[in-house]
């Protein structure tokens, strides 16, 4: 039911017209209590769409009771005038709520706003607005996977996840399938809980998680302007776990959820782990990781079924990582195509054929290790992007 697998949350997902394919594009996630706390990351992204900015905002006042969320246009590069169709987003929403139900009373204050589509044109506000009215209408606790399905731009399938504490829940819904990179967040995701947990927990819980799963995939390089990662909690279990129990469930659904971002990822025919191993800190082995995740030639080798170790050592090179370059081991599915920085068994014996591939570098410089999730790079995924905004 993803993010209405928590008790005290109902969901909806309707379309408004602002998609050409009038697919479902407009998802909102209310939160019934009795608590409202929320957490949330966002992207890194020096050009940050509006409604990241207003989400920001509303984050910091640590109340959430609902989320809107749309696709069909980022409203990103849009300047006061989209700042203020988020802001009449949030007051819509709330004023809406507010009218179907006199148990719930909120301003907009209390709603977070996401987004996601074309940057750089404004969003028809009235076909969003009265979709804001329709999903208000339709919310369920049975809404979790039409939610998940109206926040989809390129991705082909709805992402969902569950994780279970004793006696407690959280649930997730994301999309993404392009602009995958760090720095927070990836993508736009939901997260909810029915533990009792305030603004502090929720955030170190939730930035914790992130740091192992969303923080590590890397489809493209590319980093969104609206990546946003909320974390709501209703406290409707009555079961206030420890900081612990709520990192381990939380990161428990966020690596389901990064798995199935990187399996749709646009183009992709592999899903690539890449294990760094002996590094000398975690910081040296998630930026091998990622300079190996972002190089085009392993990626286009990987796409063409070849075991090229020679490039995979090559992006290492340029890292500021701790080795010696004739110390440097690689395994690609298994078999240990480099030793020590030169050419060990042969890279034949690599069967490439399947979809997943695991990369394994081991630096011999320290005790640390990471893994950096990433796909290759193909034909597809250049015609998606070249005609994307058509």
């Amino acid at each position: 039911m993803s993010v209405t697998a928590p008790r005290g949350f109902r969901a909806a997902g309707v379309a408004a017209g602002l998609k050409a394919s009038g697919n479902a594009d407009v998802a909102l996630v209310v939160n019934d209590g009795p608590d409202a706390g929320v957490a949330g990351v966002f992207t890194a992204n020096r050009v940050k769409a509006a409604p990241v900015l207003w989400t920001q905002q509303v984050v910091r006042g640590g109340v959430v009771r609902a989320v809107v969320l749309n696709s069909g246009g980022a409203n990103a590069c849009t300047g006061p005038a989209g700042f203020q169709d988020t802001h009449a987003t949030a007051e819509h929403t709330a004023a809406a709520l507010s009218s179907a139900s006199a148990r719930l009373l909120l301003g907009a204050g209390e709603v977070a706003v996401c987004s996601t589509g074309l940057i750089g044109e404004r969003l028809p506000m009235p076909a969003l607005l009265s979709g804001v009215r329709t999903a208000v209408r339709g919310l369920s606790r049975d809404g979790g996977m039409p939610a998940a399905q109206a926040i989809m731009t390129t991705d082909t399938r709805p992402k969902t996840a569950v994780a279970q504490g004793s006696g407690w829940t959280v649930g997730g819904m994301a999309k993404g399938a392009g602009m995958l990179a760090p720095a927070m967040a990836t993508m736009l995701c939901v997260l909810t809980t029915d533990a009792v947990a305030g603004p502090d927990t929720l955030d170190a819980a939730l930035r914790a998680a992130c740091r192992v799963t969303f923080d590590r995939i890397d489809s493209d390089g590319c980093m969104s302007t609206n990546d946003t990662v909320l974390l709501l909690a209703s406290g409707a279990s009555g079961i206030a776990p420890t900081e612990e129990e709520l990192t381990a469930a939380v990161t428990a659904a966020t690596h389901d959820l990064a798995q199935q971002l990187i399996a749709d990822a646009e183009g992709a025919t592999k899903q690539i782990a890449i294990e760094v191993v002996g590094a000398a800190s975690e910081d040296d082995a998630v930026e091998v990781g990622r300079s190996v995740a972002r190089n085009n030639l392993v990626k286009t080798a990987l796409f063409g079924n070849d075991p090229n170790w020679g490039r995979i050592l090559a992006a290492v090179g340029t890292t500021a990582a701790a080795f010696e370059p004739d110390g440097v081991d690689v395994a690609v599915n298994g078999v240990r195509v480099c030793r020590s920085g030169a050419a060990a068994e042969d890279r034949s014996k690599v069967d490439l054929t399947g979809r997943d591939v695991t990369i394994r570098i081991d630096l011999h410089a320290g005790p640390t290790a990471a893994t950096i999730w990433t796909n290759d790079l193909s034909h597809a995924y250049v015609h998606e992007n070249s005609a994307y905004s058509t």
